[in-house]
């Protein structure tokens, strides 16, 4: 039985719960998302305040009408709030980005020195955005896993002694996307320090799920540099988050250039703002600095703490029930003692990842993902996929396409939820056969309902 005694509900805080969805049959039913780890809901508060905001939105920096300052206030304290979240000091400045992607290349430009030759240190866990960004600008490597996936921290320990003074950033996933793993981000942190590296956390995942330090009482356990979404965590609006030091960002040239990033320009001469300004070119996303305050705020009444333990318990339960449920395949390390973030991949044997998805959602109005989501190395490396193949599948891009099924859950999602789930995937494993023909020729879709 799930353990519902004891347990919080945080339902009435999320909009959209109750929302019913077509079946492929005609019948509607209460949608269930467990497609979190991709975006989540918006909180019913963050809504509220949008809506409380909007009257009084206007241009902000240098206007002099009351609604203007105000919008400006609201702007710059705002930082504030994002900094106390992931307790960071003011050592450090935040940036406003359109989204986590964004950011991984705006710090790659940033730090690019064509007349420097620099290593940027990876892993072979990183979501595309925290790979491709360094490709064309830095000697890169990868930090290896093992075989369920998990970082080696041996190897980066290797890497640093090989590459010694060259390393310029580590840059490491707080939580995979795919595995839910936690890293080591603060030993890793005082590895990297010893080396006189510097340390970035992609925090997508990890910062919506679990309390995070920046700045500790030891600096050599600080997070140098820090990465987030606002739409992972419950405040659509697209913005995102980069943390860094203001000692360093001051000193680089912006990437984007244009208004607001510029203190004094003639036509031979320009003298650069200092960040996080020089940084945030062109007119600045407002309402989603009120959405990511208002987020945090929520959060916060909750207490991370609290939202870790409550969806350790909903990933442990769910974990339990699908080891049980036949020709189902986890992609991770299924061992309770285990630190992640509520995510788990899996695949039914016989039948293809991307269909299992359609299932879940066309017979009992279940979201889930399917793919390699965005982080197809990794993917490579967890199905054990041949080089051999990937040539081929390089050549013929109809191949079939590998991958696995995701589900993700957020501080709302419930205990019943996740019975249905396992319910659908014991009727999917047992009749695969009949999915399988059924969906063979299908093209009905369920906007055709």
């Amino acid at each position: 039985m799930p353990p519902n005694c004891n347990s919080p509900s945080y339902r009435d805080l999320i909009l959209g719960v109750n929302t019913k969805v077509p079946l492929i049959t005609g019948k509607s039913v209460l949608s269930i998302n467990f497609d979190n780890a991709a975006t989540t809901p918006p909180f019913k508060s963050v809504m509220e305040d949008i809506i409380d905001f909007s009257p009084w939105y206007s241009s902000i920096h240098r206007g002099e009408g009351y609604k203007s300052q105000l919008s400006t206030k609201l702007y710059e304290d705002s930082r504030n709030f994002v900094r106390k979240f992931v307790n960071a000091d003011f050592d450090n400045t935040v940036i406003y980005v359109k989204n986590s992607t964004e950011a991984f290349n705006k710090l790659s430009n940033l730090l690019y020195d064509p007349l420097k030759k620099c290593v940027i240190l990876t892993t072979d866990m990183e979501h595309h955005s925290n790979d491709l960004p360094w490709r064309d600008k830095f000697i890169i490597d990868y930090i290896s896993v093992d075989a369920y996936g998990k970082l080696s921290m041996s190897d980066l320990e290797a890497k640093l002694y090989k590459y010694n003074n060259y390393t310029k950033l580590v840059t490491i996933t707080g939580a995979s996307n795919i595995t839910g793993y936690k890293n080591p981000i603060y030993d890793i942190a005082k590895l990297v320090h010893k080396f006189g590296s510097k340390l970035l956390v992609d925090g997508a995942q990890l910062v919506p799920h679990a309390p995070i330090i920046m700045s500790n009482s030891n600096p050599e356990y600080n997070i140098d540099f820090l990465i987030f979404s606002a739409h992972k965590m419950y405040a659509p609006f697209g913005i995102g988050v980069l943390i860094g030091p203001k000692s360093i960002l001051d000193k680089c040239t912006p990437d984007h250039v244009g208004g607001g990033t510029v203190d004094i320009v003639t036509h031979d001469f320009i003298k650069w703002n200092e960040s996080p300004e020089r940084h945030e070119a062109g007119s600045p996303n407002v309402i989603g600095a009120v959405a990511l305050v208002s987020a945090i705020k929520a959060l916060s009444k909750i207490g991370m703490n609290n939202v870790e333990h409550f969806e350790k318990k909903l990933t442990a339960y769910a974990m339990s029930k699908l080891m049980d449920i036949p020709n189902l395949i986890i992609y991770c390390d299924t061992s309770k003692s285990i630190d992640r973030v509520s995510i788990i991949p899996f695949n039914i044997c016989g039948i293809d990842h991307a269909l299992v998805a359609r299932i879940l959602s066309y017979e009992w109005g279940i979201s889930v993902r399917s793919g390699c989501f965005c982080a197809q190395p990794y993917i490579v490396k967890l199905l054990n996929i041949s080089s051999e193949f990937l040539s081929e599948r390089i050549k013929n891009p109809h191949l079939y396409h590998p991958g696995m099924v995701r589900i993700s859950f957020g501080l709302y999602n419930t205990y019943s939820e996740i019975d249905i789930l396992v319910n659908a995937l014991k009727t999917i494993s047992l009749r695969r056969s009949y999915y399988v023909t059924k969906y063979a020729n299908m093209k009905k879709t369920l906007f055709d309902v």
